[in-house]
C-alpha cells in the first residue's frame, strides 16, 4: 500500500516540477526581474553594506525582536544543510550535469522571489506575546487573497514541512552506518536535542546558527575549492557539459542511466527551490523576527543568504562531476556520494562526514522546526504546541525507516503546494514591494521599535 502512495505521489510531484514549477517561477521571477531591471544583481553592493553596517552594530536595548544578524544566520542554518550537500547532488544523479545550470538559474530568478517575500512578510508581521514578532506567507496571503482560509492551509502545510523528515533519515542513516552507532540511540539523542532547540523557538535557534555555521560552511567550501584546484584541467570540459545538456539531455554513461533536458529542469529547479527555500515561505517566518523596522533591510540580506546557498550547492555538485563519482557503477545513495567524492581527496572522510552533516542538518532540522511551531500556534494557541510535537516525533522516528527518497518525496510535494500558492500572492501584492537602493526607505513601527530605529540610523 505504501509503494502504491509513494508511486503516485512521486508521478505527482515529477508533474508540478516539470510542468508547473519550472513556469511560474521562470515568470515571476523574469518579471520581477524585469521590472526592477535585476535588482537582486543591481543591489550587491547595498547589501554588502546592509550586513556589514549590522555587524558592526550591538542590539538595541529594550527592542522587540531579533537582532537581524542573528535573524539572518537562523535562515541560513535552515537553507544550508543536507539538502545543499546531499539533496542536490540527487539532481545530477537524476537529471545529469545540466540540473547544475538550472540550479544557477533558479538562484538567479529566486534571489528577487525571496526579496519579495521576506519584504511582505515584514511588512505584515504582527506583534506576538512571546516579545517577537509573527510573520510570514499566512499573513500577507490574507492581504493577497482576502480569505482566512488560505491562511489556514499555508500554516497546515508548514506544520507538515516543518517536520524534516528528509533531513532526519539522512543524519541517522549516516551515523549509524558510518559509526556503528546503535539506530535507535541515535533516533533517541537527536530527537532530544532537537526538541530541545525547536522549543526554545527562533531565539535560540539563532543562537546555535551564529555560532555553528560560519565555521563550518568555511571548511566545507575550503575542501570543494581545493578538489577544483587539484581537477583544475578538467573544469572547462565539465562546464561544457553543464551547458549542453541543460538543453539537450545526457547519454547514459558508466552507472548513470541518461536524461533528458526535461528531467534536468525538473530536478535542478526543484532541489534548488527546496535548498534556498524559493517561495516556499520558510524563510518569510524566520526573518520576520527581525527587530529591523526597515524590511527592505532584512530583505537584501536574504538575497545574500541564496548566493551563499547557492554557491554551497555549486560545490557540491562540481566535487561531484569533478571526481568522477557521479558515473559510478554502484548503486550510491545521496549521503554517501559526496562521501565517496571527498574520499578521493580527503582522508577520515566516514568520520567527517557523518559529523559534518550531524551539525548542517541539525540547524536545519531545528529552524524548520521553529517555524512548524509558530504555525501550530497560528492554528491553535492553546493546543498547537503539544499536538505538533507529538506529530513531529512520530513523523520523523516513523520516516526513518523509509528510503531517503520517500522522505524528500514528501517535503518535495508539500513545497510544490507551498510554492504556487505563495507565488501567487506575491505577484498579487508586488506593488506593495520597494525595491530601493536607499536605507530606510519604509519603516513599519511600533511603539517598542523606535530604539531600534534610532540604533539603525533612521530618524
Amino acid at each position: 500500500m505504501s509503494d502504491a502512495f509513494f508511486y503516485y505521489l512521486s508521478h505527482a510531484d515529477s508533474f508540478f516540477w516539470s510542468y508547473i514549477a519550472f513556469v511560474i517561477i521562470m515568470l515571476l521571477g523574469c518579471y520581477l526581474s524585469f521590472q526592477t531591471r535585476f535588482y537582486q544583481i543591481r543591489a550587491l553592493p547595498t547589501i554588502l553594506k546592509t550586513f556589514f553596517s549590522f555587524l558592526g552594530k550591538s542590539p538595541a536595548t529594550k527592542t522587540r525582536g531579533i537582532h537581524p544578524l542573528r535573524t539572518f544566520f537562523a535562515s541560513v542554518g535552515g537553507m544550508i544543510g543536507i539538502g545543499n550537500i546531499v539533496g542536490i547532488v540527487t539532481a545530477v544523479q537524476m537529471g545529469g550535469p545540466g540540473a547544475l545550470f538550472w540550479v544557477w538559474v533558479a538562484a538567479l530568478v529566486g534571489g528577487i522571489i525571496k526579496y519579495s517575500e521576506i519584504f511582505l512578510g515584514i511588512k505584515h508581521r504582527v506583534a506576538n506575546d512571546h516579545g517577537g514578532y509573527d510573520g510570514g506567507p499566512k499573513y500577507f496571503l490574507k492581504s493577497a487573497f482576502k480569505n482566512q482560509w488560505i491562511s489556514i492551509f499555508i500554516a497546515i502545510l508548514l506544520c507538515i514541512y516543518g517536520v524534516e523528515i528528509y533531513q532526519f533519515s539522512v543524519v541517522t542513516n549516516s551515523l549509524s552506518t558510518n559509526l556503528g552507532l546503535n539506530r535507535y540511540m541515535v533516533i533517541g539523542a537527536l530527537l532530544s536535542v532537537i526538541l530541545y532547540a525547536g522549543i526554545g523557538g527562533i531565539p535560540r535557534v539563532s543562537k546555535i546558527c551564529s555560532w555553528v555555521m560560519p565555521f563550518f560552511m568555511v571548511i566545507y567550501l575550503g575542501m570543494g575549492l581545493w578538489i577544483v584546484c587539484q581537477e583544475i584541467a578538467l573544469l572547462p570540459g565539465v562546464l561544457k557539459n553543464v551547458f549542453v545538456s541543460a538543453f539537450t539531455g545526457h547519454a547514459a554513461v558508466g552507472g548513470f542511466a541518461g536524461s533528458t533536458a526535461l528531467l534536468a529542469i525538473q530536478h535542478g529547479m526543484s532541489r534548488a527551490a527546496y535548498s534556498a527555500d524559493i517561495g516556499i515561505g520558510y524563510d518569510s517566518i524566520i526573518q520576520s523576527e527581525s527587530s529591523t523596522v526597515y524590511p527592505e533591510r532584512q530583505a537584501q540580506l536574504a538575497v545574500l543568504g541564496v548566493c551563499i546557498d547557492n554557491l554551497v550547492c555549486t560545490m557540491s555538485i562540481l566535487v561531484v562531476l569533478l571526481s568522477g563519482v557521479w558515473t559510478s557503477t554502484e548503486a550510491i545513495e545521496g549521503s554517501s556520494l559526496v562521501q565517496h567524492a571527498l574520499s578521493n581527496y580527503f582522508p577520515f572522510m566516514h568520520i567527517f562526514i557523518p559529523l559534518f552533516l550531524l551539525v548542517v542538518g541539525y540547524t536545519t532540522m531545528i529552524a524548520y522546526f521553529c517555524v512548524g511551531i509558530k504555525c501550530a500556534r497560528y492554528l491553535s494557541p492553546t493546543y498547537g504546541l503539544p499536538v505538533y510535537t507529538v506529530y513531529a516525533i512520530a513523523a520523523l522516528i516513523f520516516f526513518s525507516f523509509f528510503e531517503q527518497t520517500q522522505a524528500l518525496l514528501v517535503m518535495s510535494v508539500a513545497g510544490a503546494l507551498l510554492l504556487i500558492t505563495n507565488l501567487i500572492g506575491i505577484f498579487m501584492l508586488r506593488d506593495q514591494i520597494v525595491f530601493t537602493l536607499e536605507p530606510h526607505k519604509t519603516a513599519f513601527v511600533d511603539k517598542e521599535s523606535k530604539a531600534c530605529m534610532r540604533n539603525e540610523g533612521g530618524v
